[in-house]
């Protein structure tokens, strides 16, 4: 990421709009960004100083890059660079020996004469002779433990200048998120996926259901310090995994020294920001795939399924069914496929399904497993062997859906 001190962005109406490089216009950037690529790609044993220095020319002098940007480039590539950093006890002991060794001719003169006769070239050139190197050589070395000194490695890169320019504004606008207090996110499909990313970022998540949508409300353990930043580092974190979910929109308030009250600051999907993180919509088994490929999202019954649309929380625990049966009277019942079979995971899962029992969720065990997990739903699961068979689920679903209706029968009565 980007430091704070690297962040560009703008404040309108009380709206913050982090820099934003696009194509319309800013095309010329483009070719820019490839440039800066091929800088690296050649940079092999290079300081990273010299790096930094190619990379600003490139840049034209009356051009519309500020210098800050500039440098915003420069500590991406850096990040996806390896350096080698000399081991700084020895740089400390070589300064020492040498300080040492020019000490016995101060004063150094760039040409000698009767009163001093230290001439600096002359004495450079036999302190470095002493440490087995001239002086080129030895003057690297002094001071190769600086930071801007490491030289490159290897540079893991980017596939391309789009790629790199598209780094940059997810780059800036995790910076603008430093600043964040508090943020709330609707969201109404990769629920699951949503809160993992949260809680990888060090993430507390209160979760809540507002008609067709769930809003996440995400706090961070120093959320409430406003003079620690740990939140919103925490939400710049976050914000890649979030970017490569879909249907979600997000609310963040920000709060720093350079303005005065609280500003907003919105994302969505539409947005453009483009995330690194991978998404996947594979399947955690070889049964899921093929259940849901059975039901081929159709009207079964008056049913249909949806995959990881519902979530069950209590306090920070969250429990994400595989599966979801919404009937069209606007029933809903949940499916759990129990297929994996370490002992860790079947007491977790049972402690799960315990936690949640009250809610109308349907259990379909692997046979092998009957014997190993504690009955926790017993008129609400099957038992499978190497396929959940979908009559099975349509005669649990039609006794659910009559003791359910019974109950609020008598609730009502």
């Amino acid at each position: 990421m980007l430091t704070r001190e690297l962040a560009i962005a703008v404040y309108e109406n009380g709206v913050v709009l982090p820099d934003r490089l696009c194509r319309k216009s800013n095309a010329e950037y483009v070719e820019y960004a490839e440039r800066m690529l091929d800088v690296y790609r050649n940079g092999a044993g290079r300081t990273r100083r010299s790096l930094h220095q190619s990379v600003g020319r490139i840049f034209p002098e009356q051009g519309n890059c500020p210098e800050k940007r500039v440098r915003a480039f420069c500590k991406l590539l850096d990040d996806a660079s390896d350096f080698m950093k000399a081991d700084r006890q020895s740089i400390a002991r070589l300064r020492i020996s040498v300080f040492r060794a020019a000490a016995k001719h101060h004063p150094l003169v760039s040409q000698a004469d009767s009163l001093f006769d230290g001439q600096e070239s002359v004495v450079k050139r036999k302190v470095a002779e002493e440490h087995g190197m001239d002086w080129p050589q030895l003057h690297d070395r002094l001071f190769a433990d600086l930071i801007e000194n490491h030289t490159l490695k290897v540079f893991h890169g980017f596939d391309e200048g789009a790629t790199l320019l598209s780094r940059y504004n997810v780059a800036q606008t995790q910076a603008v998120l430093f600043d964040a207090i508090e943020t709330t996110i609707r969201a109404t499909r990769d629920l699951r996926r949503i809160l993992q990313f949260a809680k990888l970022a060090g993430l507390m998540v209160r979760i809540s259901k507002v008609q067709d949508h769930y809003r996440f409300e995400c706090d961070g353990p120093a959320s409430v310090l406003r003079k620690t930043h740990r939140y919103g580092v925490a939400m710049a974190r976050f914000l890649p995994g979030l970017l490569s979910c879909r249907g979600w929109s997000m609310q963040a308030t920000l709060r720093g020294k350079h303005y005065g009250t609280p500003i907003r600051f919105q994302l969505d999907p539409t947005c453009g920001l483009v995330s690194r993180v991978v998404t996947s919509d594979e399947f955690d088994s070889s049964v899921e795939a093929r259940f849901a490929k059975d039901w081929c999202k159709q009207l079964i019954d008056g049913w249909r399924i949806e995959r990881e649309t519902e979530i069950l929380h209590r306090g920070q625990t969250a429990f994400f069914p595989d599966f979801v049966f919404v009937h069209r009277d606007g029933m809903r019942v949940m499916l759990e496929i129990v297929g994996f079979w370490t002992p860790e995971y079947l007491q977790h899962k049972a402690a799960l399904i315990q936690l949640f029992r009250d809610q109308p969720i349907l259990l379909a065990i692997d046979r092998k497993l009957q014997s190993r997990l504690v009955p926790v739903l017993e008129n609400q699961t099957i038992y499978y062997k190497d396929q959940i068979m979908i009559d099975d689920v349509l005669a649990m679903l039609k006794a659910l859906r009559s003791r359910l209706s019974f109950s609020h029968s008598l609730y009502s009565n």
